[in-house]
């Protein structure tokens, strides 16, 4: 048995991605943040589509055309293959914790 909780470093000096199911149409990921955002140019630009849940701390997520999401505890959020999107902001309080699956 695993925990989403287990294994968090008190410092996380760049953000952490960890892979935990792969298959050919899926891939789950456990996202640990610290204050990081995504770099100031350039989107993610996904072949598959993402669904985010917000397990511990803030995200906020920029989108292309100007839309912004504050993602806390709890929230979750769907983006659409190449949906151009970026991590604008995370906690710097406490570490935030994504659960993020990608499917096609």
């Amino acid at each position: 048995m695993n925990n989403l909780f287990e294994d968090i470093p008190t410092s996380v000096p760049s953000e952490i991605f960890e892979e935990i199911v792969t298959t050919q149409n899926l891939r789950i990921e456990r996202i640990i943040s610290h204050g990081q955002s995504s770099p100031e140019q350039g989107w993610y630009d996904q072949d598959e589509n993402e669904w985010v849940v917000v397990l511990s701390g803030f995200g906020v997520i920029e989108f292309e055309d100007g839309r912004e999401v504050i993602l806390s505890k709890g929230e979750y959020l769907h983006i659409n293959s190449h949906e151009k999107h970026k991590v604008t902001a995370t906690s710097l309080e406490e570490v935030t914790v994504w659960l993020a699956i990608f499917y096609v």
